[in-house]
């Protein structure tokens, strides 16, 4: 099946996801899932008992990407690709998820200070028959971090939203001595591996 007018539906909240797109030229409209908690969520983002950070991103995509394939078929809109993503970040085989305040956050940038981490992406694309995704990993070596810079990162807005307490395109890009991989995989879209996935659901890239 082809797509008919390039567009693809993008589910996913993230900001930094959109610009990203929108810095390669793929036209999408939004397709979100509900993710608070009080009001119960679509896809759990819950690490099950002993679930390895790589099979961790792969099952949140592709649950993501095929629970957004059904809510698109069950209110008739139009069939386009839809592009799902999960990131993750772990260090010493332990996945560290998005920090509930401000402790939480200044604890995970104190394990990340001075060390190599990993970041893993994985992006999936859903369309009639087609279930595929690609998983990019990243490694990213912080400098060492003193307590007054974690304090004063930890005081922004940005360490809240972002697994690993931390975003490498804002504030954060200051604490990053080395990176080995992709950096807008780091920012929670891989572009090539997308664009992989793209072209093989037909959207010209």
């Amino acid at each position: 099946m082809k797509v008919l007018d390039k567009k693809i539906y993008l589910a996913s909240k993230s900001p930094r996801r959109r610009e990203l797109l929108r810095q390669v030229g793929v036209d999408f409209d939004l397709l979100m899932l509900r993710s608070d908690p009080a009001r119960g969520v679509d896809v759990s983002e819950d690490v099950r008992p002993g679930e390895p950070a790589h099979d961790y991103v792969v099952r949140v995509a592709l649950e993501k990407g095929a629970f957004a394939w059904k809510v698109l078929q069950q209110r008739r809109q139009p069939l386009r690709p839809v592009l799902t993503a999960d990131t993750t970040v772990t260090v010493d085989d332990e996945i560290l998820g998005k920090p509930a305040d401000p402790l939480e956050a200044a604890a995970m940038l104190e394990r990340l200070s001075g060390r190599t981490h990993q970041v893993l992406t994985t992006v999936a694309v859903h369309f009639v028959d087609m279930a595929e995704h690609i998983t990019q990993v990243s490694n990213v070596r912080f400098a060492t971090l003193t307590p007054q810079a974690i304090r004063a990162y930890c005081a922004t807005t940005e360490p809240y939203d972002k697994a690993g307490g931390y975003g490498i395109q804002g504030l954060a890009a200051l604490f990053v001595e080395h990176i080995e991989g992709s950096h807008s995989g780091i920012m929670g879209l891989p572009l090539f591996e997308t664009a992989v996935l793209l072209r093989k659901a037909g959207v010209p890239i």
